[in-house]
């Protein structure tokens, strides 16, 4: 077997691999003869098959399974002797297309190596770490919200007109060309207007109307209504308001707190104040990650496979081209062209996504079992009634667990350089960290 190189461009590399008719006749020999204590064939006892006649019945099958493996073998070998990483799949093609039995298997591969990546010395990296703490002001206003939450409502004075937000009670029934229909009436149901739940343009009508109003509303169903035999008709709902309620924001006191699952609240509070904290931390430490990126970036600098940066490049193409057609799904659309822009983005993410995988793997960074777990449990959340379905598709989709394992993979090294660096805690409000994420998104 002979592995000679034809190119040696940048991180670009190509090899002309021979194996001689003589090793592959040899290796479907050694197949064959490993094979025969279990062949059984009319006119023969087990194992007792001539080894003639196995070739001409098994031969081209072993053949093609021989040439497979000794072409597989020689990329490993040259892979181990080499120290080579390719980027992606090598591309591997016969040379001698018109190859018979009895002839040298001649085959090229090309393949983009990873490049060396030079030493980081992670504690000459100082990063500025934003904390903020859940003051009492911050906890009333968390506080407040909820209380909003868990609005009640009472009644308006006699007369008063219904408002955008105010709750009303109600009889109705809905006919369609005049005449009823299923599930079109009910009596004394309680509606708050601007809730967006009955028909597109029915609640706008009732905006105004006062207790012993009775108003016609005419809308239409939409056209992909879940009725097919309503859906784009016209309907009459004749109302009859019997009530009519302002929203009042929840009492703050122990009772609201036992709402919310504590025992009062004192309890509440310093629950709210813990997870605002949480809220806070995590926010800092987006902001500390991309300052601890943009650092990396400028500390290090090495030749990137172009194939890399090319696939890395469409993709963002792609999803900011979507972004800005939100309207079209799927793929069917005109081929997107990729700016220079999109490049140079592609090429920062294509160093720093080497350039973290190396440190991981100096590391020992590993992404144990229950952590994955817990991720596919966390994301299966968003299928409520398929969360079984989702977990196992996940656990057979081995494309989906590298998805969801990059992330967890990528926040474990950044803890890494987090412990490495030297982090300068800040204490600021929390207007200055919301402007500081809001400045990463924009970017």
């Amino acid at each position: 077997m002979q592995v000679n190189e034809t190119l040696n461009e940048g991180l670009k590399r190509g090899y002309a691999i021979t194996v001689t008719a003589a090793e592959l006749e040899a290796k479907v020999n050694e197949k064959l003869a490993e094979a025969q204590p279990e062949v059984e064939m009319k006119g023969f006892r087990k194992g007792k098959v001539p080894m003639a006649l196995l070739k001409k019945q098994f031969g081209q099958k072993v053949m093609g399974e021989a040439m497979q493996e000794s072409i597989d073998g020689a990329m490993q070998e040259h892979f181990e002797k080499s120290g080579d990483r390719p980027a992606m799949q090598p591309d591997v093609k016969m040379a001698n297309e018109d190859w018979k039995e009895g002839d040298d298997v001649e085959v090229t591969m090309t393949y983009e190596a990873l490049p060396e990546i030079p030493e980081v010395d992670l504690s000459s990296i100082t990063l500025d770490k934003m904390v903020v703490k859940a003051d009492d002001a911050a906890v009333d206003e968390a506080l407040a919200n909820l209380a909003e939450t868990a609005q009640d409502f009472e009644a308006r004075e006699e007369g008063a007109k219904a408002e955008d937000g105010d709750q009303i009670t109600f009889d109705f029934l809905g006919k369609v060309d005049g005449e009823a229909f299923e599930g079109g009436a009910a009596e004394d149901y309680p509606l708050v207007l601007g809730s967006n739940s009955f028909i597109p343009g029915f609640e706008e009508q009732l905006v105004g109307v006062v207790a012993g109003d009775e108003k016609d509303v005419t809308v239409s169903f939409p056209e992909d209504y879940q009725a097919p035999h309503l859906a784009g008709k016209e309907a009459v709902f004749e109302c009859k308001v019997k009530e009519v309620k302002k929203p009042v924001a929840a009492k703050i006191d122990d009772e609201l707190a036992k709402k919310f699952g504590a025992e009062d609240l004192a309890a509440l509070k310093s629950q709210i104040a813990e997870r605002l904290e949480a809220e806070y931390t995590g926010a800092s430490r987006a902001v500390m990650k991309r300052g601890l990126l943009d650092e990396l970036d400028k500390l290090v600098s090495f030749d990137l496979p172009p194939s890399l940066v090319e696939a890395e490049a469409g993709q963002i193409a792609h999803q900011l081209w979507h972004e800005d057609n939100p309207e079209v799904e799927g793929h069917d659309h005109p081929e997107i062209e990729t700016t220079d822009e999109h490049k140079k983005l592609a090429e920062r993410r294509v160093r720093l996504g080497l350039l973290l995988a190396e440190l991981g793997q100096k590391a020992e960074v590993q992404v144990t079992d229950a952590e994955m777990t817990q991720a596919i449990m966390n994301q299966a959340r968003q299928y409520p009634g398929q969360e079984r379905q989702f977990f196992e598709f996940v656990q057979q989709n081995q494309q989906m667990q590298q998805q969801m394992r990059a992330p967890l993979f990528e926040d474990k090294v950044v803890d890494h350089v987090f412990e490495q660096a030297t982090l300068n805690e800040k204490e600021v409000s929390k207007e200055d960290l919301q402007k500081a994420v809001e400045e990463l998104e924009d970017e």
